[in-house]
């Protein structure tokens, strides 16, 4: 996930309203955070004045080293029994798939916290538009499209919060595996997000939470152009952090993203964190640094994107 240090705010009203104005959109299918030198637990809040409300912080669950190998292996041996049964995608092809995504807008009682269509709309074109490889000659497309299958708005003082996140997902979750549900919340961090390999187990909260000021036009400072939710939306599809692991081979277990040590703040080129070869990945989607430096997913991401969503979400 990203996280931040939240800035003062009138305090909020503490009494849940029932969740009201729910307004579906149809449409066709198409379809971030930073942690130290160990993988992040849940959510985690740089030290420091890093960004108030901005910022990165763990924003997945913790995978040990142990674990990630056990995942891989688990991976592997799915894709193997798909392309057995001729499901699988043909050897050098990405899972094109267009992802529909639902929108629930997470309120307070008295309606703070609201976003607006035009927000959304411009959230999911940033959405095409990072996947889809066009902010840099060096990005990849990941054949991934998104289209909005529904916008849904809640007045909920709790779950503006995000609080009793897994019972109020679970509540107003909508789709398959194969749809991606943003819950746009009011928290300590930028976003939180659930890895594809866990919606077996946990169907009902699969999805990613996102700082709802973090939309375009919105008013964190440094992540204001959605792409928080291309981070959390990373995630989603089976990606880790480039600092994944810290400075080894393994790292990420995707070879053309250079290993670092730590998540990165702001835009600091040339940084290189790690004595292996290639400098820092800063402008990589899946590291912390500023929206505006951000530009890129890498071939090799777009490979385990389609293997994740082949194994996972097809």
């Amino acid at each position: 996930m990203r996280s931040f240090i939240p800035s003062p705010r009138a305090a909020a009203v503490l009494l849940a309203g029932s969740a009201l104005l729910l307004s579906p959109l149809s449409g066709q299918a198409s379809a971030r955070p930073p942690v130290d030198h160990a993988p992040a637990s849940d959510c985690f809040v740089p030290p420091g004045n890093a960004a108030a409300k901005g910022g990165h912080g763990p924003d997945t669950r913790d995978i040990s080293a142990a674990e990630q190998k056990a995942i891989e292996a688990r991976t592997a041996q799915i894709l193997k029994a798909k392309a057995a049964r001729g499901i699988g995608v043909p050897k050098g092809a990405l899972a094109a798939a267009t992802v529909p995504v639902y929108v629930n807008v997470m309120r307070d009682a008295a309606g703070n916290g609201d976003v607006t269509d035009t927000q959304i709309s411009q959230q999911i074109a940033v959405l095409n538009k990072t996947f889809g490889g066009q902010e840099s000659s060096q990005a990849a497309n990941t054949g991934f499209t998104f289209t909005l299958a529904g916008t849904f708005r809640y007045n909920n003082t709790q779950w503006h919060q995000d609080k009793q996140s897994s019972s109020y997902r679970k509540q107003t979750r909508k789709g398959g595996a194969n749809a991606l549900n943003i819950w746009l919340v009011d928290f300590a961090y930028l976003g939180i997000a659930t890895f594809p390999w866990d919606y077996a187990r946990q169907p009902g909260i699969d999805g990613i939470r996102v700082q709802y000021t973090s939309l375009p036009g919105g008013s964190e400072t440094n992540y204001n152009l959605g792409e928080t939710a291309t981070h959390e939306a990373g995630h989603w599809f089976g990606l880790y952090h480039t600092f994944q692991g810290g400075c080894t081979t393994t790292n990420d277990e995707v070879a053309d993203t250079p290993a670092q040590s730590s998540p990165t703040n702001g835009c600091p080129t040339g940084r290189d964190s790690c004595s292996l070869p290639g400098l820092d990945p800063i402008h990589n989607y899946m590291d912390y640094s500023y929206d505006s430096c951000y530009n890129q997913f890498t071939p090799n991401q777009s490979t385990r994107m389609s293997n994740m969503w082949t194994a996972y979400r097809a």
